[in-house]
């Protein structure tokens, strides 16, 4: 029997297969003691399956690239946190094999992150992750993980790490859906990287019979459970209506009536720029630098490493535009050499621009490597800070590219609700702003984006976080600057169209978006969008605001 069920989609495309579920398997180990002289040979083991695996995450890093990179890293970094592996050890001289201390020590880790904030209880699954890859390691048992299949399948799991979902075989799994996660989790984000149709926050879909046939509409957010010949058929046509559309579009990025709109690409690093180029990308909205540091969480990567790295990006934008972020540690992304003691609630602590204020050098050496990556290219270069609070840091950091001879537009992320409410007075320092709307909505409504039962809060349809993209484009037009969007919510076609309407000057998002994206605007006036907009500012709600939305567009 045919049975719709409704998630988040995150990922466009329709995929339709078989149900695989991911691999599980309990990976507790027993808890019987060891003698004491079998000490160092436990603490030997417990190093060698932690700097094994994590290598291997770098390793996968490294094959994946971009986004994936920047997230595995990060996880191999957790994998070997020295207050970690000091309590392994203690509970090791316990008597405790390096299996349970190691599920014991990560598992204590666990509550803490549980309990100590939404921000970090997202990251519990990244934790588990790396727990379970070092337990089977000294188990001597296979990591649970993506099933083998020879025919092509649809994912279902309760949620992926980045780790599997960095390294899916597009060609083999055709879609994923998941009961956790949300539309700004990082497997969302690396799927859309991916251009693997998926939907995440569909509560029960674990309890999907093995080879249930379903199809995935990742745009909508619908599950088919045991679709008809009809409703395959349905699908059939409108996956090939869009493809048509899709390539029917080309070009820069414009409304129907010619309003441009340029359509630009985030990029964690130079793997990504392939991508971008491919998808027609107008240039970089948002080009993360945090891989860089993550290789080393000891120091900053030198002036030449940086320099180099940077080049390769601007390059390829020959007379494009590029808008780099400068560093973003701390809160999910903690450095040693960067990240404060510890915190009641890092999120709402020292991260972004309030790190590198506190460490002038590092920002510095990043300012001069841009300025001399730059040097001789056409390329349009804009610096831009994250977690811009107000005047005085706008005007902290402006002070900072001028010391460095920086010869670029400075700019500021907005992120917090107070650089959106003030964002007129933000803008006499700087000369741009970027709306960062997956943060944006996490402080709006104090909604996690990696936890799934606050998803509905996540939603970038929220009038509320509207009114706050509108009163930053507002800001920008009276003072004749720019304001883009640079979160996820760019990469929803309908509501590209709305952010055109509210006044956003320019889009940048995954590359696998930019068609779908500049296939939207192509079918509307600017007028059009400026009445959707309104729409769906007047609007009560996230649902309520995308079919206010969705009625004006389609001409209801």
């Amino acid at each position: 029997m045919e049975t719709m069920l409704q998630g988040v989609g995150v990922s466009h495309g329709v995929a339709i297969g078989e149900v695989r579920h991911m691999g599980t398997a309990v990976l507790e180990p027993s808890a019987d003691q060891v003698p004491g002289q079998d000490t160092e040979r436990e603490n030997a083991r417990a190093k060698q399956a932690v700097d094994a695996v994590a290598a291997d995450l770098v390793a996968r890093g490294n094959l994946a690239g971009g986004e994936a990179q920047a997230v595995l890293e990060a996880q191999a970094l957790m994998a070997q946190d020295p207050e970690l592996a000091a309590d392994v050890a203690r509970r090791v001289a316990g008597g405790s094999t390096a299996e349970r201390a190691v599920y014991d020590a990560f598992g204590a880790y666990r509550e803490l992150l549980a309990a100590a904030g939404a921000y970090l209880a997202g990251r519990v699954a990244d934790l588990d992750d790396v727990r379970n890859r070092i337990v089977a390691r000294l188990l001597g048992v296979p990591m649970p993980g993506v099933p083998d299949s020879d025919e092509p399948f649809v994912l279902v799991a309760r949620d992926l790490a980045p780790a599997d979902t960095a390294l899916l075989d597009p060609a083999l799994v055709l879609g994923f859906i998941t009961e956790e996660g949300g539309p700004t989790s990082h497997s969302a984000i690396l799927a859309r990287a991916l251009g693997v149709p998926a939907v995440v926050a569909l509560p029960g879909v674990g309890e999907l019979a093995e080879g249930t046939v379903v199809a995935v509409d990742g745009s909508t957010g619908e599950v088919t459970v045991n679709p008809s010949g009809e409703q395959r058929a349905a699908l059939a046509r409108a996956a090939e209506e869009r493809r048509a559309a899709l390539a029917a579009s080309t070009g820069p990025g414009a409304t129907s009536d010619g309003h441009k709109v340029p359509l630009l690409a985030n990029i964690g690093g130079p793997a990504d720029v392939a991508g971008a180029l491919e998808a027609g990308a107008e240039g970089v909205g948002l080009f993360r630098t945090e891989f860089l540091f993550l290789d080393d969480s000891e120091r900053a990567p030198s002036l030449e490493t940086q320099t180099a790295t940077y080049r390769q990006v601007l390059e390829a934008f020959p007379e494009g535009r590029v808008v780099v972020r400068v560093l973003d540690a701390g809160a999910d992304k903690p450095l040693a050499f960067l990240s404060p003691g510890e915190e009641p609630n890092p999120a709402l602590g020292v991260r972004g621009l309030r790190t590198l204020l506190d460490h002038p050098e590092v920002l510095d050496t990043q300012l001069k490597a841009l300025a001399a990556a730059a040097e001789g290219l056409p390329v349009y270069l804009e610096v831009m800070a994250p977690m811009v609070a107000d005047r005085a840091d706008a005007k902290a950091f402006a002070d900072a590219c001028r010391a460095a001879g920086l010869r670029a537009k400075f700019g500021a992320m907005v992120e917090i609700p107070s650089a959106a409410l003030r964002a007129r007075s933000v803008l006499q320092e700087v000369e741009f702003l970027s709306l960062g709307t997956n943060d944006l909505a996490q402080y709006t409504f104090a909604a996690d984006r990696q936890v799934g039962a606050v998803s509905r809060l996540q939603d970038p349809w929220q009038p509320a976080l509207l009114d706050l993209v509108s009163l930053s484009a507002e800001a920008a037009k009276a003072e004749g600057k720019s304001c883009g969007v640079c979160g996820e919510a760019a990469a929803d076609p309908l509501l590209a169209c709305v952010l055109t309407g509210l006044g956003v000057t320019s889009l940048s998002m995954s590359a696998s978006a930019i068609p779908y994206v500049r296939a939207a605007l192509a079918r509307h006036t600017l007028a059009q969008c400026e009445r959707a907009a309104a729409a769906a500012r007047a609007a009560e709600s996230a649902e309520e605001a995308r079919a206010a939305a969705e009625a004006v567009l389609s001409g209801e």
